[in-house]
């Protein structure tokens, strides 16, 4: 075969070979399980997560050797995990997103795994008083702590699940404030709990600016939930039913929340300025989770207001001496049709909503990709 032959042979080998590859990329499935985004292959991100129940995946079961018992987890890991939930957090989707494990709690002694990340969220947790268990000033502690300890380790000549550059370039998430606001509003009126939250900002500016001090540059905050929509605060028995919105939600809870946010989103706008090559991105859970009460039809929930683990059934299914642990409690068929668990957090299907909401990038300001936090 003359050398013109040869070479068009080999150009079209090459062709086909470009054509195969460019063909199996586009059939192969995406590594995330919500909203669609990944790490490059090789990329080793890692997480470190500050927050309350919201965002707990067994911390409270593991400080305080409290027994959560089913139905909780029943949805998808088919047992108990410590989370308050029939299955994922927002926060385990968001990890899926990576395609890195779930986060293992801090003050878990067995069974723990570190490589991707550490969750230092307790249920029950606030931003003050700041030196209590387990305050979000205290989560920042145990972090770090548990940095010290690693890097100590390292310099010994040990291997540790998380090395110096892991700490630089890790994502820093931050989910805290509900309780604050929860407890505020429970004994003051309007105007007075919106006055009493810059010292609840000034502890999230606090944790931020510490953890930027110790190397710290990628940061996460979500602004806090529709609190008026929750079946724990629309049970309360009220004698005047004007504060209702058009979806069943209390007006004045609902008002706080945005107040808040707004706030925070402020101070997140603030913190971008003010550090150096770090990057804060804010998230409006306010608005995501709304919308998972106002628009429920569209993801296929038919009881937006009404818990699916609780007592008393209709309107909200809850009563404060009845947790969805006790004995009495009564447990939905579906939990899918459900946007509320217990009265206070969310199912795992609306979790799923929220998550794919956050990785959407929509409601976040800057409008960066959750991944873009993955460090080859």
């Amino acid at each position: 075969m003359s050398a013109a032959g040869c070479s068009a042979l080999w150009l079209a080998f090459v062709l086909l070979l470009a054509l195969a590859l460019a063909l199996a990329l586009a059939l192969s499935p995406p590594l995330a399980k919500a909203g669609g985004f990944s790490c490059s292959p090789g990329a080793r991100p890692v997480v470190f997560n500050f927050g309350d129940s919201n965002s707990d995946t067994g911390g409270i079961a593991a400080a305080k050797g409290r027994h959560i018992a089913l139905p909780e987890g029943r949805a998808f890991f088919h047992h108990p995990t410590g989370r308050f939930c029939d299955g994922r957090l927002i926060i385990d989707f968001l990890c899926e997103s990576l395609n890195i494990s779930y986060l293992s709690p801090y003050l878990k002694v067995l069974g723990s795994n570190y490589s991707n990340g550490v969750n230092f969220a307790i249920g029950g947790s606030k931003t003050l008083p700041r030196d209590v268990l387990f305050a979000l000033h205290v989560q920042v502690k145990e972090f770090l702590f548990f940095k010290d300890r690693s890097l100590e380790l390292i310099n010994q000549g040990q291997e540790t699940p998380i090395d110096a550059e892991g700490f630089q370039n890790a994502l820093y998430t931050i989910d805290i404030g509900q309780n604050d606001i929860n407890a505020l509003l429970s004994n003051l009126p309007y105007d007075q709990v919106v006055a009493k939250f810059p010292p609840i900002l000034a502890e999230i500016k606090y944790a931020v600016q510490i953890l930027y001090d110790n190397g710290s540059r990628n940061f996460w905050i979500h602004g806090t939930g529709a609190l008026g929509c929750l079946p724990q605060k629309l049970s309360i028995p009220r004698k005047n039913y004007s504060d209702l919105d058009q979806n069943g939600c209390l007006k004045t809870y609902n008002r706080a929340a945005v107040a808040f946010n707004a706030a925070l989103g402020s101070l997140c706008d603030q913190l971008n300025v003010e550090l150096k090559n770090a990057t804060v991105v804010y998230t409006d859970l306010f608005a995501i989770k709304y919308d998972l009460v106002a628009s429920h039809a569209k993801y296929g929930f038919d009881r937006p207001l009404m818990t699916c683990c609780g007592y008393g059934g209709p309107p909200y299914n809850y009563d404060l001496r009845r947790s969805c642990q006790s004995p009495n409690a009564t447990v939905c068929t579906d939990g899918s049709k459900f946007v509320s668990w217990d009265g206070v957090h969310l199912t795992e299907a609306a979790n799923a909503v929220a998550a794919a909401a956050i990785l959407s990038s929509a409601y976040s300001r800057p409008k960066i990709k959750f991944d873009q936090f993955c460090k080859a």
